[in-house]
């Protein structure tokens, strides 16, 4: 009987998460593997088929997993980019890429990798998380103060 070792240095490249793991791996894949796992068996001591049937339906349950948490961000997103549309024309104020105090008007909002950055009228930008103000625009259409 042959011993597995274990890594002796921890967070190198050779040490892997379990979701990096199951992402590499696809339905194709799995199916190959049980597959080859089943012609390789011994016929007198066979596999057990509910551990097997455990095993696809563990597999399966992650993959859905991972889809599910892959439509949530894709969502997540798509609102945080619409919230920060919403503010085109509104004063805000907040920290620039750089890390400098800023305060102007939304002009556009850009999708970056790192989330929507707001562009300012006197050209920084503010990413989106990084607002701390927000001042809605006046309605000087009512300034005379009649109705």
């Amino acid at each position: 009987m042959s011993a597995i070792s274990t890594p002796t240095s921890v967070g190198t490249d050779s040490v892997r998460t379990p979701s990096n793991a199951f992402s590499a791996i696809n339905s194709e894949d799995f199916v190959a593997m049980m597959l080859s796992e089943l012609s390789n068996q011994d016929p007198l001591q066979p596999n057990d088929t509910q551990q097997l049937l455990d095993q696809i339906s563990s597999i399966r349950s992650i993959e859905s997993d991972q889809s599910l948490l892959e439509s949530l961000n894709g969502m997540v997103d798509s609102n945080e980019f619409a919230s920060a549309s919403n503010l085109i024309g509104t004063l805000v104020s907040g920290l620039t890429e750089q890390g400098s105090r800023t305060s102007d008007v939304v002009l556009s909002v850009s999708r970056t990798t790192d989330g929507p950055v707001l562009n300012l009228f006197n050209g920084t930008r503010v990413p989106f998380d990084k607002v701390d103000e927000v001042v809605a625009p006046l309605d000087l259409s009512n300034s005379d103060g009649s109705n």
